[in-house]
């Protein structure tokens, strides 16, 4: 398999806008683009046209200038942009602006596996963890030995279980099958030669650059290393791509429900669940107000409320009514919310007192 990115294949946009090339017709290339677009997009211009656009007539501002201009404009024109796209180009406005301990996985929720763990005690830490990679570490996190991945386990175990039948000749393939049997779950990580090397950046590296140290060592893990020495948090590639384009989430991930109620007026919700949603599931009482003008999401009413993200363990008064207790975040985003309604909370403690009398 190659894994080399076939870029010769993307479309480059300098390349679109080159002075010199013309058409057959001797037209300028924008106005080629412009009328491809036009044929292509009956319906208006892509993003990607939008975008283009900011290329041609700059007058001597900067392109990060003209967007963020195009950003800032309110207008409601079939031309301006959506909020998702919105987000997307004000996201990597900020990429070169965000580090690495702005991303991380914080060193507490790391899931890493010691370099003497079994083979069929990792084979279950994977599928516990849904991950396909995992750091290995001696005694402690501070002394990381690299990582392991899943795909080189199954390599190995069927190399170790294939058993070849039959003749072979330059005109029949070899007969194969597994013989499980032949597999010692009893070796460790450290004997079986399976750990591949990860980064080790600092705290205050841009994941920008990170991203572009991860695409040219082909090495989609790093860990994050105080000026100790101590490990601090784990970064993937995917981490950093999530800062543009949001959550990615694939087939194994959990798909847990995003609104669960966890006793009378008291509510575990996930903080991309859509306001709406929790209305009806909570009731008329909770009545989102100027909020639900501006975001759509819990998660969005609580930054939107602070002017920033809360810290795990905060409480954000939101709502009259209603106490949100962040549960979990990150520098972020808000991850997960217990919604508590004041009003049957009072009730709950004046009946305790009541019986308690």
């Amino acid at each position: 398999m190659n894994d080399k990115p076939e870029t010769a294949a993307r479309p480059d946009a300098g390349s679109a806008i080159k002075p010199s090339e013309t058409t057959e017709e001797g037209s300028s290339p924008s106005t080629t683009t412009g009328s491809f677009a036009s044929e292509a997009s009956p319906a208006g211009p892509s993003l990607f046209d939008r975008v283009l656009g900011l290329f041609r007539h700059r007058n001597g501002t900067s392109l990060r200038e003209e967007i963020a201009g195009a950003l800032a404009e309110t207008a409601s024109d079939a031309e301006s942009f959506s909020p998702g796209e919105r987000a997307m180009l004000n996201n990597i406005l900020r990429l070169r602006e965000v580090r690495v301990e702005d991303v991380m996985v914080p060193r507490a929720d790391i899931e890493a596996v010691e370099i003497t763990t079994k083979l069929g005690d990792l084979l279950g830490l994977f599928e516990q963890s849904g991950h396909s990679r995992m750091p290995v570490y001696s005694e402690t996190l501070d002394d990381p030995r690299g990582m392991v991945h899943i795909r080189d386990v199954l390599a190995h175990i069927t190399k170790v279980a294939r058993v070849r039948k039959g003749r072979t000749t330059r005109k029949t393939a070899v007969a194969t099958v597994l013989d499980l049997a032949q597999v010692d779950l009893a070796c460790t990580i450290g004997d079986l030669n399976l750990i591949r090397p990860v980064l080790f950046v600092p705290p205050s590296m841009l994941a920008s650059d990170l991203m572009g140290r991860m695409q040219t060592t082909r090495t989609q893990m790093a860990l994050v290393i105080d000026e100790y020495g101590g490990t601090d948090g784990l970064v993937s590639l995917e981490d950093i791509v999530e800062m543009v384009v949001g959550d990615i989430e694939d087939e194994h991930d959990d798909d847990e429900p995003m609104i669960t109620q966890a006793g009378e007026g008291v509510f575990i919700v996930d903080g991309k669940a859509e306001i709406d949603d929790v209305a009806k599931m909570i009731g008329e009482d909770f009545a989102a107000g100027e909020h639900g003008e501006y975001v759509d999401t819990i998660g969005g009413m609580i930054f939107n409320t602070l002017g920033r993200v809360p810290a795990r363990g905060e409480v954000v008064q939101a709502i009259p009514g209603f106490e949100f207790h962040v549960l979990d975040a990150d520098p972020r985003r808000v991850k997960r919310v217990r919604i508590v309604e004041t009003l049957k909370g009072e009730r709950r403690r004046r009946a305790a007192r009541t019986e308690q009398a």
